[in-house]
């Protein structure tokens, strides 16, 4: 079984954790092409207000056109001074995304050349590797305008709802957390319903009747998914470790899962049932996180690895050409990745997590993907 992207969402807008501030009423424009998107050079136009920190954050130096600290001059970098970025959902604008801080729980809304603006914060426990990892926006958005979350609480790993002035509300609770392992991502079928890869919470990820070290497959209101391997069961696949991503190529749907074993990192082909062996590991184990699919080509961020892994799928299985390592040390700790309608990738950097952060850091950034091409390959 093969799933794949829901797209064509439309409009976006969430606030408050209880009830939504609201900062005055925001016309979505239609997005507009040409001067000043990413392709190839960077071409976008600098920001005429630096972005600074939502909230507190570092100071001016107070000198009369000092820079601020949180100014970045790279044109590909959309917001600083944020905490480790934890998950990404791009808006349908193209232009504006939704950025869940993993350790703070805080979700800001940002886009070039504004300062992030703290839509809400949700509760979270970010102790053995948990906090807030997965952000999806609902499938049926242009209607309901929700956003789906994967947080770790005191007690357990759950999916929450997040819905313009109505409290943060839970989808699916009880998933096992553990002092380890506690990390999940989201994701969307193409029918809409929810992907949540769960990780193992340091237990076995093939016991049965557990959440834990799964990918459930359940619909917006959390009820198992029409299809599931057992009816009546959210569980689609099992034997996940630390997931860091889920990514859907919209052509061909197959769905990519990254992950992170006692041994090895790894990136899963999704199957119904026992997850089979590996399309690709890493010895290494470079950290593999977020990712993106595309015809042709799988993009990973690494977090230990400060880089983007470049895989090019064949049509028949396996993988064709060399792979590619790009953007090693340009922005450090790559974790959270998330396409944009547009086409572009969008990064968030964990470089306050472990890493060597710059004034600047941690960042959101939009780049140009790595074409594709593999897939013309026997």
């Amino acid at each position: 079984m093969r799933r794949g992207l829901a797209v064509g969402l439309l409009g976006f807008l969430l606030a408050g954790c209880a009830t939504f501030p609201d900062d005055g009423p925001r016309d979505w424009q239609p997005k507009i092409e040409g001067a000043g998107e990413l392709g190839g050079p960077p071409s976008v136009q600098e920001p005429s207000t630096p972005n600074t920190p939502p909230s507190g954050g570092a100071a001016s130096s107070g000198a009369p056109g000092a820079p601020s600290p949180c100014a970045d001059p790279d044109p590909q970098v959309i917001a600083t001074c944020l905490n480790p970025v934890g998950a990404i959902a791009v808006l349908p604008d193209a232009r504006t995304a939704l950025v869940g801080e993993r350790t703070t729980g805080r979700i800001l809304r940002v886009t070039k050349g504004r300062d992030p603006v703290l839509v809400t914060t949700v509760p979270v426990d970010a102790t053995g590797d948990g906090g807030l990892t997965g952000l999806a926006l609902s499938p049926g958005y242009a209607e309901d305008q929700l956003l789906y979350a994967y947080i770790t609480t005191p007690t357990d790993n759950r999916v929450v709802r997040l819905a313009p002035g109505e409290p943060v509300k839970p989808v699916l609770a009880g998933i096992p957390r553990g002092a380890r392992n506690n990390g999940g991502a989201l994701g969307v079928d193409v029918d809409g319903s929810l992907l949540v890869a769960t990780g193992d919470a340091g237990g076995d990820p093939n016991a049965p009747g557990s959440l834990a070290g799964k990918v459930l497959r359940i619909d917006t209101l959390g009820r198992p998914g029409t299809g599931n391997p057992t009816a009546g069961s959210p569980v689609l696949s099992t034997g996940l470790h630390a997931p860091g991503g889920i990514c859907i190529d919209p052509q061909s749907t197959i769905t990519w899962i990254t992950d992170r074993t006692p041994t090895e990192d790894v990136l899963h082909e999704l199957v119904p049932g026992p997850l089979p062996a590996p399309a690709w590991t890493w010895p290494t184990r470079p950290g593999v996180a977020g990712c993106m699919a595309q015809p042709g080509v799988v993009t990973i961020a690494e977090a230990g690895g400060a880089a983007l892994y470049v895989l090019h799928p064949g049509q028949h299985g396996g993988f064709t050409g060399a792979p590619e390592t790009i953007l090693v040390n340009t922005y450090g700790r790559l974790s959270a990745a998330a396409p944009a309608p547009d086409g572009l990738l969008w990064l968030g950097t964990v470089n306050k997590a472990g890493g060597k952060p710059v004034a600047s850091d941690d960042r959101v950034i939009r780049i140009q993907p790595p074409a594709g091409g593999g897939a013309s390959a026997a």
